[in-house]
């Protein structure tokens, strides 16, 4: 699964910012046909686009958030990308997901197009009250499903609160989501923090969200990509830690369980060490290939 640390949202209707996009810095250009486009102006982005995946870059994956399923450009944009550039698009972020058959929907489209199952993949933004009550089963719904995104904008105008009660005042919508998406096997991504100039504050949610165990987080700037990236990559003592647990380990054996440091450690500390270097392999560290395939 590909790495996402950082996800920067990208206007698909602004020429120069895709054209400066791939080399920011993000693991993940979300290249938008939804929020960022005005009604008037969705064809045009939408050709915009197919023009420039149809020449990709190198660098980062590229997904393209596509219009809601229920509004009338949804077809037409995945329709046009995946004919016109589909061998450069890494996966699809289906906006305002509120039940499995919105996906089973999107699959039934695709398989049409004849993309492969195992081609385009998805990312389901949970972003409505409807959406994070029946999170567990859009998270099941589809092979083709890669993560959840927690959106919260749009989730705070769904459950009339502000936009940003704070850390605590998502928490519970949070650990759904990543509920959801770890019993599922899916990725947990973190929605965007809009104050772009608040780096203190944008570092506190980043944190936080890496501690409750979420793989990456968006970027609506590119300021952002900096603290984010290092947010979300372990630090050199995190890693050595890891290996240092995983090498035990191995040392004690049948035992199944040893001591570090004057710590107890046990299987429980090496799956928790695995997954530690497997995001030090994918933010391409080194010291990171020691332990990854325990």
């Amino acid at each position: 699964m590909l790495a996402r640390r950082s996800s920067l949202s990208v206007p698909g209707s602004s020429e120069k910012m895709l054209a400066k996009a791939p080399g920011l810095g993000a693991d993940e250009l979300v290249l938008d046909l939804e929020d960022a486009v005005a009604p008037a102006a969705k064809a045009e982005a939408r050709e915009a686009l197919a023009v420039f995946l149809s020449v990709r870059p190198e660098g980062p994956a590229m997904a393209v958030r596509v219009n809601a399923l229920d509004s009338p450009w949804f077809g037409d944009d995945v329709t046009v990308l995946v004919q016109r550039a589909g061998a450069a698009i890494d996966s699809l972020v289906l906006p305002k997901v509120e039940a499995a058959a919105d996906l089973r929907a999107v699959d039934e489209l695709l398989d049409r197009l004849g993309e492969p199952a195992a081609g385009i993949r998805t990312q389901a933004l949970i972003e409505t009250a409807a959406g994070l009550l029946r999170a567990g089963e859009i998270a099941e719904a589809s092979s083709r499903l890669d993560a959840l995104i927690l959106g919260y904008a749009d989730l705070a105008a769904s459950l009339g609160r502000p936009a940003d009660p704070g850390p605590k005042g998502w928490l519970h919508a949070q650990e759904t989501v990543l509920l959801a998406a770890r019993a599922a096997g899916l990725q947990a991504i973190d929605g965007p923090y809009l104050p772009i100039r608040d780096e203190d504050g944008l570092r506190q949610r980043a944190d936080h969200a890496r501690a409750l165990g979420y793989d990456g987080k968006w970027a609506v700037h590119p300021d952002q990509l900096a603290i984010i990236n290092d947010a979300f990559t372990p630090q050199p003592e995190e890693l050595e830690h890891a290996n240092a647990i995983v090498a035990a380990l191995e040392e004690a054996d049948a035992s199944g369980a040893a001591e570090l440091d004057g710590e107890m450690i046990d299987e429980a500390s090496r799956k928790l060490a695995v997954q530690v270097v497997a995001r030090g392999q994918a933010a391409g560290l080194s010291g990171a290939g020691k332990a990854a395939a325990g």
